[in-house]
């Protein structure tokens, strides 16, 4: 007699899309992942956070990252196994590297963008996407059940 033996399989749940360069693609990507992530197994509050850093990185997409005629993408991925979430926009400036360690003037009207992106997520980064652009990513992870 054989006995099957357990095996873990990886459910990742993933979404991508495509956008023009653009306020309106900025503000479509916004809507579109807040729909995705509604319909996943996440907690509001995940779901919440993740929504405004994908707001955040599309706008920043759509006026820095902009090169003229060539859209930006943005993908969510979430782990079925350990629930963390990942969240990638990528555009077509990799000259255009976002600075790690944001820290705008008391009076800039804008600049703040990244500020947000590093307390809402958990981690962040970017890395390059050849030939010429850049992915800027973030990572959520599931409530702690012991908080």
């Amino acid at each position: 007699m054989h006995l099957a033996t357990p095996q873990e399989t990886s459910s990742v749940r993933t979404f991508a899309q495509q956008l023009s360069s653009t306020r309106r693609g900025a503000r479509l990507a916004r809507l579109l992942a807040a729909g995705q992530l509604r319909a996943w197994p996440l907690s509001p509050s995940v779901a919440e956070r993740a929504e405004q850093v994908v707001a955040e990185l599309a706008a920043n997409a759509a006026l820095h990252g902009r090169v003229r005629g060539r859209d930006f993408r943005i993908a969510l991925a979430l782990d079925g196994v350990t629930g963390v979430l990942l969240v990638e926009v990528t555009d077509t400036r990799g000259d255009k590297a976002p600075d790690p360690n944001p820290a705008p003037d008391p009076d800039d009207e804008s600049g703040r963008g990244l500020l947000l992106v590093d307390a809402l997520a958990d981690r962040w980064g970017t890395e390059p996407y050849p030939p010429s652009g850049k992915t800027v990513w973030a990572e959520f992870a599931p409530p702690s059940r012991h908080s």
